[in-house]
């Protein structure tokens, strides 16, 4: 009983240090992010900039430096973060939800869905004006957004039969919608001109490049409101995880929790490929990696892969931005050069039974 108890402590302890570490780690990388870009700064002039605009005094910085940092740099970066906490959460639930360490986002369709919808607007729509300026919805992202979730509803409607969703169904309708939408997209690649083509091309690879305060003010309360709301569904995940039966019987609505987890995967996967674009490995490896750290506990793993997930997109950010600079890689290109290899090696080590 002792040792029981030394252990549950010992978990504990290590639960709370990786998760002052994230936090640590997020600030830090975020500090780095701000630093580097065709206008570099240093840390010193970062925190001087933003003390003087608390109102104290500080280290003075040029104002088009200033306006640099805040109109440009910051909108990107918290950009990242909500992406990246995003579509690390996504892929924590969709573990959870289908019991399997390897499940994904793009399972459900709502990748491909979005795609889909930014193919059909850019090759068929016309010019990528805003909607209107009370909107500040973009064509394109806009037509990403709506795709991803009427492909995801259509997944989770044609699997739900006598009441009741069955994930198995769920699971391969989704496999066969990615694999009919990837048809169509490259239908429409196939008629697409060369200008649509590199379009296509940059929009598919992944960029946030197009990060600013009015993309940030559209997608945050999407991403916000489906990342907080999963933190919820965490005791449910965790009784699932023994089965939908146990977890009936242990009083968990196991409908009420698959629909809800598959939109709010909709949600914030949705509203971060519409305007970032396809971000590979990121929903994958991020809970792949924490639940051999810290188990399987979603109460633990949830908010840690927001903030793990956070930390590896501004880390594959400052690559993208650096790597080739002035140019800029996709980073998409950076997350699945990066993120392949990794996976890999967790698998490899998984396989050979070692701990990591």
């Amino acid at each position: 009983m002792v040792e029981v108890t030394a252990s549950l402590e010992r978990q504990i302890h290590k639960r709370r240090a990786l998760l002052c570490a994230l936090v640590a780690a997020l600030c830090a990388l975020m500090l780095l992010a701000l630093s580097i870009g065709a206008t570099p700064f240093t840390p010193a002039e970062v925190l001087a900039v933003f003390l003087r605009r608390l109102g104290f005094n500080s280290l003075a910085v040029e104002e088009q430096r200033e306006k640099v940092l805040f109109a440009i740099r910051l909108p990107r970066v918290l950009f990242g973060v909500m992406i990246g906490a995003g579509l690390a959460t996504s892929g924590a639930v969709m573990q959870g939800l289908f019991r399997n360490p390897l499940a994904d986002p793009g399972l459900v369709g709502v990748s491909s869905g979005a795609a889909l919808g930014a193919v059909t607007m850019i090759v068929l729509g016309g010019p990528r004006y805003l909607l209107g300026h009370s909107i500040l919805l973009p064509l394109v992202p806009g037509a990403a957004f709506a795709g991803g979730l009427v492909v995801t509803l259509f997944v989770l409607r044609f699997a739900r039969s006598a009441g009741k969703t069955d994930t198995a169904t769920m699971l391969l309708a989704g496999i066969a919608i990615n694999a009919l939408v990837g048809a169509f997209i490259g239908y429409l690649t196939y008629i697409a001109t060369d200008v649509q083509l590199r379009d296509i091309a940059f929009w598919s690879l992944g960029s946030l490049s197009g990060a600013t305060w009015a993309t940030l003010l559209v997608t945050a309360p999407f991403i916000l409101l489906a990342v907080l709301s999963s933190l919820q569904l965490a005791g449910a995940l965790n009784a699932m995880l023994l089965g939908e039966a146990e977890a009936g019987h242990l009083g968990v609505a196991t409908e009420k929790v698959k629909r809800r987890a598959v939109i709010f995967v909709a949600l914030a996967v949705g509203a971060g490929v519409a305007f970032a674009g396809t971000i590979g490995f990121i929903g994958l490896v991020t809970p792949h990696l924490l639940r051999l750290l810290i188990g399987p506990d979603h109460r633990h793993l949830l908010p840690s892969a927001a903030l793990l997930g956070a930390c590896l997109m501004l880390a594959a950010d400052a690559i993208a931005r650096s790597a080739a600079a002035p140019a800029e890689l996709p980073i998409g290109i950076v997350t699945a050069s990066l993120g392949a290899p990794f996976f890999l090696w967790l698998l490899a080590r998984r396989r050979r039974g070692l701990s990591v």
